[in-house]
């Protein structure tokens, strides 16, 4: 009876996180699981969603320089960088990670943020389900596009538009 209910859990998760994938490959996530947090801690959040095309080509490059190199040759996991990780924090205090642009974009997207011990482990535990589903479903400009639109650029303050306006008074497309 336990096997049966865990099964029919498991499906109805399968199915929810697929049709909301299928979604947002087209329409754009109104609201991610940490900014329903930051709400809910009495914080205001700044989000403008800007499109691939109306950001800047050097804001594209200097994020996939900054966080994932390899972007555009792995399929969501560079098995090199987790490598390396592990290897350092093995021999650090300080942590350092392992995970791509599109790792990001599952957790940002999809997941909560890892404030302990437990729920980090958790968080990670189900992360490659969803890295798999958008580099399956989206495709990698989408990918990317979800990315500069859902990260925190500043505290409260979400995507690339909405980045560019509080830190440079410009739009997206206009950095240099």
């Amino acid at each position: 009876r336990s096997l049966r209910w865990l099964g029919r859990a498991l499906v109805l998760f399968v199915a929810i996180t697929v049709i909301l994938a299928a979604i947002y490959r087209f329409v754009p996530p109104p609201l991610t699981p940490l900014m329903v947090i930051r709400l809910f801690e009495g914080n205001w959040i700044s989000k403008d969603w800007a499109s691939y095309e109306e950001i800047s080509p050097n804001l594209v490059r200097a994020v996939i320089a900054s966080e994932d190199a390899g972007f555009c040759a792995h399929w969501g996991f560079d098995f090199t960088a987790i490598q390396k990780a592990l290897r350092h924090n093995e021999t650090s205090r300080r942590l350092r990670g392992g995970s791509t642009i599109s790792n990001q974009t599952a957790k940002n997207t999809f997941l909560w943020p890892g404030d302990t011990t437990v729920t980090r482990y958790a968080r990670k535990a189900v992360e490659p389900y969803f890295t798999l589903l958008i580099e399956t479903m989206w495709g990698k400009k989408r990918i990317l596009e979800v990315y500069l639109n859902v990260v925190e650029w500043a505290p409260g303050v979400y995507g690339a538009e909405a980045a560019a306006q509080h830190h440079f008074h410009k739009s997206a497309a206009e950095l240099s």
